[in-house]
C-alpha cells in the first residue's frame, strides 16, 4: 500500500479534529404523555383551589373583625349615653344644693333615715363607673377598630398574591388543557376531503368505530354522572345505526341539577370543538341542535327527556 502523502495526512487530522471539536446535537426532550399532562392539570388545581380557600379564610377573618368593630362602636355610643344621663344626674345635685344654700340633698333623694352624703358619694361612685364603661368601650372599640384595619391591609396584599399565584396557575392550566386537547385522536375513516366513510357497527355494543372512539374520549375526559346510552333498536335518527350516544346527565327524566347542567354544557362544547377530529355530525342539548354553525332551537317534544334537558346527545358521520 502507497505511503500517504504529508498534504493527505495533514488533511486528514484537520478533519479529524474538526469533528471532534463539533458541539454534539442536543436530543429533543421527550414531550410528557398524557398520564403525565392530566397528573400537571390536577396538581394545578388543587394548588388553586388552596390558594383561593386561604383568600376565602381571610376574608371570613376580616368579616369578623369588622362585625365587632361594630358593635364596639355601638357599645361606646350606649356608654357615652349613660354618661351623659349620669352626668346631667349629678350636675341636677349640685344645682339643687346651690340654690338650696347648704349641703343638703333634695328630699326627693334623700332616703328615710337620711345619710344624704352617703347618697351624693354613691351618686359619684357610679358616674365614676360610667365613665370607666366608657373608656373601656372605647379601648374596645380602637383595638378592635384596629385589628379589622391590619386585617384589611393583609387581605390585600394576600389577594393580590393569591390573585398572581392563581393567574400562573391558570396559564399553565390553559396550556396543558390545550396539549390535552391535541391529543384528542382522528376518528377512522376520514378522507382526504374532510368528508367520513361509512362504518358498519361491531362489536357487543353495536356501534361503529368512530363512535366507540368518541365515547371513550368522552369517559376519559369528563367524570360522567349517569349511565350512558348508544345503540338502540326501533327508534329514529342514528341511534339504531350505532352511531350515536346520549350522556345522561340526570335520570328519572328530571332537569339536572345546577353542577351536572354545567357539565352538559362543557360536554356539548368539547363536543362541537373536536368535531373535525372525531367525527361528530351534530349535538342537541336542551332543545337545541348545533352542526357546527351554532345552536339552534328544536320543537317542543313534550318531555324533558324528548327535549334533550336530562341528555346530552352525540351523532358521528
Amino acid at each position: 500500500m502507497a505511503a500517504s502523502s504529508p498534504a493527505s495526512l495533514a488533511i486528514g487530522l484537520i478533519t479529524a479534529a474538526a469533528l471532534l471539536v463539533q458541539p454534539a446535537v442536543a436530543s429533543a426532550a421527550p414531550k410528557p404523555s398524557e398520564a403525565e399532562l392530566r397528573a400537571q392539570l390536577k396538581q394545578l388545581n388543587n394548588k388553586v383551589d388552596k390558594l383561593i380557600e386561604a383568600y376565602n379564610l381571610k376574608r371570613v377573618e376580616l368579616a369578623k373583625a369588622q362585625q365587632a368593630a361594630t358593635a364596639a362602636q355601638q357599645r361606646v355610643a350606649a356608654a357615652d349615653q349613660a354618661l351623659a344621663a349620669a352626668e346631667q344626674r349629678v350636675a341636677e345635685i349640685a344645682r339643687m344644693r346651690y340654690q338650696n344654700g347648704d349641703s343638703s340633698l333634695p328630699g326627693f333623694l334623700v332616703p328615710p333615715n337620711g345619710g344624704g352624703a352617703a347618697v351624693l358619694e354613691q351618686l359619684t361612685a357610679e358616674q365614676q363607673a360610667v365613665v370607666d364603661s366608657v373608656a373601656r368601650a372605647r379601648d374596645e372599640k380602637k383595638k378592635a377598630a384596629e385589628a379589622a384595619a391590619a386585617l384589611a391591609t393583609g387581605l390585600k396584599a394576600d389577594a393580590a398574591e393569591v390573585a398572581e399565584q392563581r393567574d400562573d396557575a391558570q396559564d399553565v392550566i390553559d396550556d396543558i388543557k390545550k396539549k390535552l386537547q391535541d391529543l384528542v385522536p382522528f376518528g377512522p375513516g376520514k378522507k382526504s376531503d374532510g368528508s367520513w366513510a361509512p362504518e358498519l357497527p361491531s362489536g357487543s355494543d353495536n356501534i361503529t368505530p368512530r363512535t366507540r372512539l368518541m365515547r371513550a374520549q368522552v369517559q376519559k375526559n369528563f367524570s360522567l354522572p349517569h349511565e350512558v346510552g348508544c345503540f338502540r333498536s326501533g327508534s329514529s335518527g342514528e341511534h339504531p345505526l350505532g352511531r350515536a350516544c346520549d350522556f345522561m346527565m340526570s335520570t328519572g327524566g328530571t332537569i339536572p341539577n345546577a353542577t351536572n347542567n354545567a357539565l352538559g354544557d362543557r360536554l356539548a362544547d368539547w363536543a362541537l370543538k373536536n368535531k373535525a377530529k372525531l367525527g361528530v355530525k351534530y349535538v342537541i342539548w336542551k332543545q337545541r341542535i348545533n352542526q357546527g354553525s351554532g345552536w339552534r332551537a328544536m320543537s317542543d317534544r313534550g318531555s324533558v327527556t324528548e327535549n334533550h334537558y336530562d341528555h346530552v346527545h352525540i351523532s358521528m358521520n
